[in-house]
């Protein structure tokens, strides 16, 4: 880092009055966001217009998360619990893409940013995944 350039302070993070207003607004929006993406959820699989594939590609990934058997086990701090998020959100990611965006804006009631949002944070787990097996989750998804 140079001298010219802009360090963080350790008070525009948090305030001195100890209030943390960005994440105070990033909680709320969160809380705010889950039962949008599970109404979401529960509409795409609901439409006829969505492929049968990507809902069976859901349905996967919520009994693998339910599983006792994982690749990863939950008894290791963090890890344990990657998996299942990866999962779920690739299947959501598949399940976004494969609807097609009229059919996922026609039935998303949140505010659009937040779509946008969302959108963002399930595209991440394709690159997170390796190449090989999105390819192959990707095949039987349809």
């Amino acid at each position: 880092m140079t001298e010219g350039s802009k360090r963080l302070r350790p008070d525009e993070v948090l305030p001195p009055d100890g209030s943390n207003v960005q994440m105070k607004r990033l909680l709320s929006d969160a809380a705010l966001l889950i039962p949008n993406i599970i109404k979401l959820v529960g509409r795409l699989l609901l439409d006829p217009r969505v492929p049968r594939r990507a809902k069976i590609t859901v349905g996967m990934a919520a009994a693998y998360v339910a599983s006792p058997v994982d690749l990863v086990p939950e008894m290791i701090p963090v890890v344990g619990w990657a998996d299942d998020v990866l999962i779920l959100m690739f299947a959501l990611d598949s399940l976004i893409d494969r609807a097609g965006s009229q059919v996922v804006d026609e039935h998303w009631d949140g505010p659009g940013d937040l779509l946008s949002l969302v959108r963002e944070i399930v595209g991440l787990s394709r690159s997170v995944i390796p190449r090989r097996i999105t390819g192959i989750i990707d095949r039987l998804s349809g």
